[in-house]
C-alpha cells in the first residue's frame, strides 16, 4: 500500500511548483553550548536515530497527471552524508552572522529527488557555541510535529537516553511511474464506494451529522467573509527567492504574567506584540496603519492527542486582522483578545478542518488544479502568517551538549513579504522573523519593535507599587505637593512610535 500524502501536505508541494523561486521548507535552529561534535561523531548519532523517523529515508513521488495524491516511497539511494552539511561562521561569530546564514540556508530549495530534509551544523558562534539548523519541507511536517522530532533526535539529559532500536531498514522497491498511475486510477474507480461508506456513517448518526453540517456551514460563511481583500500596503506584493531572518526574544514568565494580569491567553499577548511590530513597520514606511491593513493567517493545530509523532500537516486556520490601528499597547491587547474570541465563536477553524478532511475523500486532480490556479491569482486577502508553537520546558541535549535556545523559521509565499513564527523553549519565547530580501529589509527594526511592545505591556500590567514610608508618615497638617500631570498610556504609545521611527 502506498503511503499517500494528505491533501494539505500535497498543497505545499504544488505551491512550491507554482513559485519556482520560493522554498517551502520550515526550520528550527537549536543553539548549543560548545564545543561542536566532530563530523563522524555527529553522523553516527543521527544514523543511530534514523529508525525512529522512517520519513527521513523516504522521498516524495508525484503521480502522473495529478491523478492521485503524491506518495512517500523509500529512497534506495539514501545517503546520510548528503543530508548533513557543515559550515563555520567567520570570527567573531555574532548572532547577526548566524541569522544571515540561516536566511541563506532557508533561501535554497530542497532537492525534490531526495528525502526532503537537511541538517546544517554551524560552527564558530561566539562564546564557544554552535548551532544545528533542522530544515524540512512543509509537506513533511507542521509546526506541532517538528518539536516532537526534537525529542526523538535529542535527549533529555546530558548522559543520553535509551538506546535506539537496531537498524533493520531495507528499502522497499521503488514503484514505477506506470504503477503509480495505475494505482491512482484504481483509487479513482473505488472513490464512489468510499464516498458511499462515508455517507452511510453519517446517516447512522443523524443528530451529530446535522450539528456538524450546521457548524461547518456557519464557519464557511465566516471564512467567506474573511476573504474580503485587506487594505493595500507595501506589506504584500511580488517576492523573490532570497530571505532575511532575525529574532526577537522575551521571557516566558513575563509573558505569562502579562496574560494573567490582563486575563488573556499567552497566544493573544504575542499576537498583540506582533501587531505592534507591524504598526511600527507601517509608520516607518510612511503608511497609515488602517484597521484592515494586516490580516494574518493563524494556523490552528487539529492534531489529536497521541498523534504528536505523525509526520504530516494536521492544521486548520483562522484569518485574523491584527489591530495595528490601535496606538495604546494595552488597548491593542484587548482588541486582539476580543477579535480572536469572535473568530473562535464563528467556527472558522472547524470549517477549515472539515474541508481539509473532505478533500481527502475527493479526486485529487481538481483539487490540484484549483490550488495551481489560486497560486497564479494576485491575492490581497492575507498579508502575513503568524505561527505559535509551544516547545519543551525542560532542557534538551545532543551528545552531552545542552541546547541554550531554539529559533523558529516560517516560510513565506503568495506575495506575503513578512512572516513570524513563535516558539517557546525553557523560559524563553523566541520570535523568528522572515522577510523577503528585497521588499522587506527592515526585519531587525521589526523584531526590536516586538520586544519594545512586550516591555510596554509588562510595565503596564505590573502591580501597583506599595506606598512609600515617607508618604505613610507624612504629618496630617502638611499640604501635599501638587501632583504633576502624567501623560496617558496612549500619549506614551504615540511617543514610542515616534522614537522607534
Amino acid at each position: 500500500m502506498a503511503d499517500h500524502m494528505s491533501p494539505l501536505d500535497a498543497a505545499f508541494l504544488d505551491l512550491e511548483d507554482e513559485e519556482p523561486e520560493v522554498s517551502m521548507a520550515i526550520s528550527s535552529v537549536a543553539v548549543f553550548e560548545g564545543p561542536a561534535p566532530a563530523p563522524e561523531e555527529f553522523l553516527a548519532a543521527i544514523r543511530a536515530r534514523l529508525p525512529l523517523v522512517p520519513r527521513y529515508r523516504q522521498k516524495a513521488r508525484q503521480v502522473p497527471l495529478d491523478l492521485g495524491l503524491p506518495v512517500w516511497v523509500d529512497d534506495p539511494a539514501f545517503d546520510l552524508s548528503y543530508h548533513v552539511r557543515r559550515v563555520a561562521l567567520a570570527p567573531p561569530g555574532q548572532d547577526t552572522a548566524l541569522h544571515d546564514r540561516i536566511g541563506d540556508i532557508m533561501s535554497q530549495r530542497l532537492d525534490r529527488a531526495r528525502p526532503l530534509w537537511e541538517y546544517w551544523v554551524i560552527e564558530g558562534l561566539s562564546g564557544g557555541r554552535w548551532a544545528l539548523v533542522s530544515k524540512m519541507h512543509h509537506c513533511m511536517v507542521d509546526g506541532d510535529s517538528g518539536p516532537h522530532l526534537y525529542q526523538v533526535i535529542f535527549e533529555e539529559s546530558p548522559e543520553g537516553g535509551a538506546e535506539p532500536p537496531p537498524d533493520v531498514w531495507t528499502p522497499a522497491p521503488e514503484p514505477s511511474t506506470l504503477s503509480l498511475a495505475a494505482g491512482a486510477l484504481r483509487e479513482l474507480l473505488l472513490n464512489p464506494v468510499e464516498q458511499a461508506r462515508m455517507i452511510g456513517r453519517a446517516l447512522a448518526a443523524p443528530r451529530a451529522t446535522v450539528q456538524h453540517v450546521t457548524d461547518t456551514a456557519r464557519g464557511l460563511i465566516a471564512l467567506a467573509g474573511a476573504l474580503w481583500p485587506a487594505s493595500g500596503s507595501t506589506l504584500t506584493g511580488p517576492i523573490g527567492g532570497y530571505r532575511r531572518y532575525t529574532v526577537a526574544r522575551a521571557s516566558l514568565t513575563d509573558v505569562k504574567e502579562i496574560a494573567h494580569r490582563a486575563d488573556v491567553t499567552v497566544n493573544e499577548v504575542v499576537l498583540s506584540a506582533i501587531s505592534g511590530g507591524f504598526r511600527h513597520l507601517l509608520l516607518q514606511r510612511g503608511e497609515e496603519p488602517h484597521s484592515r491593513a494586516v490580516r494574518s493567517l493563524v494556523p490552528v493545530s487539529v492534531r489529536a492527542r497521541g498523534a504528536e509523532g505523525v509526520c504530516e500537516n494536521r492544521v486548520s486556520v483562522m484569518l485574523a486582522f491584527l489591530p495595528v490601528h490601535v496606538a495604546d499597547p494595552v488597548e491593542r491587547l484587548r482588541a486582539v483578545h476580543e477579535h480572536l474570541a469572535e473568530l473562535k465563536a464563528s467556527g472558522e477553524a472547524q470549517a477549515g478542518e472539515a474541508m481539509t478532511a473532505l478533500a481527502g475523500h475527493e479526486p485529487f486532480l481538481p483539487i490540484s488544479w484549483g490550488l495551481r490556479l489560486a497560486a497564479h491569482l494576485p491575492q490581497r486577502h492575507i498579508v502575513t502568517v503568524t505561527t505559535n508553537v509551544p516547545g519543551p520546558r525542560e532542557p534538551l541535549y545532543l551528545l552531552g551538549r545542552r541546547a541554550l535556545e531554539i529559533l523558529p523559521y516560517v516560510p513565506i509565499a503568495l506575495r506575503l513579504r513578512t512572516g513570524v513564527s513563535i516558539f517557546t523553549y525553557g523560559d524563553q519565547v523566541t520570535f523568528g522573523v522572515t522577510g523577503d530580501y528585497d521588499s522587506a529589509p527592515e526585519v531587525k527594526p521589526f523584531a526590536r519593535a516586538i520586544e519594545h511592545e512586550l516591555h510596554a505591556l509588562s510595565l503596564a500590567h505590573r502591580p501597583n507599587p506599595a506606598p512609600s514610608v515617607v508618604t505613610l508618615l507624612r504629618p496630617k497638617d502638611r499640604r501635599p505637593r501638587r501632583a504633576a500631570t502624567r501623560p496617558s498610556t496612549a500619549t506614551k504609545a504615540k511617543a514610542a512610535d515616534r522614537r522607534l521611527s
